[in-house]
């Protein structure tokens, strides 16, 4: 059995006759380094903006939503909310008024999703560290106030240092639509401005903030909400956070649904998953066409070692042992190309995720590049570019044992 990997070994470092078989199984390990190296890199790069996008959106989205599952409000009481706020996990739990709204602004005219929160979420919300005008701040005394996402404030023009007013329409649930005014059946608060916060692009341009007292009162509700927002201590563990979801549910009936962060945008994280998978596909792709290279050397090789067969089955060698040492010896150009590459593909990555020594370019909410290296990531790159390499390694092996005699 250890004859193989030594006759392999020896022909693998073993100078050739032609100069041109060495440089060829050179470059294809080098071809299959750079490849390896290449996607653990860019795996890391995909986790790092994952990270960073589960970040920002864990600004707005809560550890777990309460819905109706069917209709748009419902009023929050009973037991079971009491229940849920005595669990040692839950860190605060808040009522939610939400629904497109119109919106003027200093003769600026558009439409933004208006969410009303109650003063647990002003306290508790991690929305206030991303003020980047003004201050989060729901109330001047009695005067209600907004804080409005960057984009949406630069396309109104709203400014929190100007004394306008932004003025939000809704269609009247109790009123009947007047053909010469259609505006007399609109309902219509004021809020002022008091900060801008930024927390990525399709939040920043359709959300505002406003006290759920101010909704209500566009919406002509009482004591109805939207959604119940629950968050739980950080360092929960993912399986205590199931366990609290499950519960809920169990206990609130069929009549509500309860999310976590995946199904509450549950098409930005397929998206990201399918954008991972894909890239991953196409460099292995492209690694394949590299690995060709071996099975152009590893054919010049059996050609060149025609003498030495013949000598190998003259003394007994049975035509799979044969087969046996040249896929191994082309398996091991794929595996030391495989070696050198995951070496340099985690030491490049280590260094950019602890130092980020490659600046993001503009403005942005971080200035080096995002990496997080994940150990699952190298072991599926190592095991992908492993297969491929033995799979090349086998087919001249095959193409050319039919020409060894029994």
């Amino acid at each position: 059995m250890r004859l193989a990997p030594f006759i392999a070994v020896r022909y693998l470092f073993a100078r050739k006759s032609h100069n041109v078989i060495n440089i060829i199984s050179a470059i294809s390990a080098i071809g299959m380094a750079v490849g390896t190296a290449a996607l653990i890199i860019i795996l890391s790069v995909y986790n790092g903006f994952d990270s960073l996008i589960r970040s920002m959106m864990s600004t707005v989205e809560p550890d777990l939503l309460i819905t109706p599952s069917s209709g748009k409000v419902f009023v929050p009481e009973g037991d079971v909310y009491d229940w849920i706020y005595d669990q040692p996990e839950v860190l605060s739990m808040c009522c939610i008024l939400e629904d497109n709204v119109f919106i003027s602004y200093d003769g600026n005219q558009g439409l933004a999703k208006a969410k009303g929160v109650d003063w647990i979420y002003a306290e508790e919300s991690p929305l206030a560290d991303h003020i980047r005008n003004g201050e989060f701040r729901l109330y001047k005394g009695d005067i209600p106030q907004s804080v409005v996402g960057g984009t949406l404030a630069y396309e109104m023009g709203i400014n929190p240092r100007f004394l306008s007013p932004i003025e939000m329409y809704y269609p009247s649930r109790t009123k009947r639509i007047s053909i010469a005014d259609p505006r007399s059946a609109l309902e219509s608060v004021k809020v002022f401005p008091s900060g801008v916060f930024t927390v990525n692009e399709e939040v920043d341009s359709e959300l505002m903030i406003v006290p759920i007292e101010v909704m209500r009162e566009l919406l002509k509700y009482d004591d109805e909400v939207s959604a119940v927002e629950i968050r739980v201590a950080q360092g929960t563990e993912r399986s205590v956070l199931k366990d609290l979801q499950k519960e809920i549910s169990r206990r609130l009936g069929d009549g509500f649904e309860v999310k976590d962060r995946y199904r509450q945008n549950e098409v930005l994280y397929k998206m990201m998953t399918y954008e991972k998978l894909a890239t991953y596909l196409i460099l292995i792709f492209v690694i394949i066409i590299i690995a060709f290279n071996i099975f152009g050397s590893l054919t010049m090789l059996i050609i060149e070692k025609e003498d030495d067969i013949r000598t190998l089955r003259s003394m007994g060698a049975t035509r799979k042992l044969i087969s046996r040492i040249f896929v191994l010896e082309g398996w091991m150009i794929s595996l030391a190309g495989l070696a050198a590459g995951t070496v340099i593909g985690t030491a490049l990555s280590l260094i950019q995720q602890h130092f980020g020594i490659i600046k993001m370019p503009g403005l942005y909410v971080v200035q080096a590049y995002p990496i997080l290296l994940s150990w699952a990531d190298i072991a599926i790159t190592a095991a992908g570019v492993a297969i491929i390499g033995y799979l090349i390694a086998v087919l001249p092996v095959m193409t050319r044992s039919r020409r060894w005699e029994e």
